[in-house]
């Protein structure tokens, strides 16, 4: 059997909130302006991404991962956060959705669940489940990621920055989020 050609690239999602297009290497700058509050990063394990240099590689990563999105606020037009799609696996009818940041601005309240809603809409068209990957420190990050119905599934360690962090990863399937 073949397997199906998923398209994780789609050139726009929205809502009457925000819109999600793909990242374009213009935006670096505007993406940066957002980027660089360091209490954006506090709790992430890459705690320095402010940092110009440190968020150039985050940048330029997610360009090449050709799944990223800029997370444009719908009613100003204005660039305010980030995301992506990543680690699609076929065989488990699975992708993950994270390396997500927004300005502080559009915290606590409904653009981070309006964006994550476009991208699991668009995931569960074609999977049974998606993960999240989250630092352990990463309270506002996990506490926005239980919004969402999905469930811690295990803690795992990651190398980052020449050390071990602990890393929590959530699952949300398919049946849960339509319950």
């Amino acid at each position: 059997m073949k397997k199906k050609e998923i398209n994780w690239q789609p050139e726009t999602l929205e809502n009457g909130l925000v819109r999600l297009r793909l990242i374009a290497a213009s935006d670096f700058d505007a993406l940066y302006a957002v980027a660089r509050d360091p209490l954006i990063w506090e709790q992430h394990p890459a705690n320095d991404r402010y940092k110009e240099e440190v968020f150039r590689a985050y940048f330029d990563a997610a360009l090449l991962t050709k799944t990223a999105f800029v997370i444009i606020d719908a009613a100003t037009d204005k660039l305010i956060g980030a995301t992506r799609y990543y680690d699609y696996n076929a065989e488990d009818s699975a992708v993950a959705i994270g390396f997500t940041f927004m300005g502080r601005n559009y915290w606590g309240g409904t653009y981070n669940k309006s964006s994550k809603k476009l991208l699991l809409d668009y995931a569960f068209a074609v999977v049974e489940k998606v993960y999240f990957h989250v630092g352990a420190a990463n309270y506002r990050s996990q506490k926005a990621i239980l919004k969402t119905g999905a469930h811690k599934n295990r803690e795992y360690l990651v190398g980052l920055a020449g050390k071990e962090s602990l890393h929590f990863e959530y699952l949300l399937q398919k049946e849960e989020c339509l319950a």
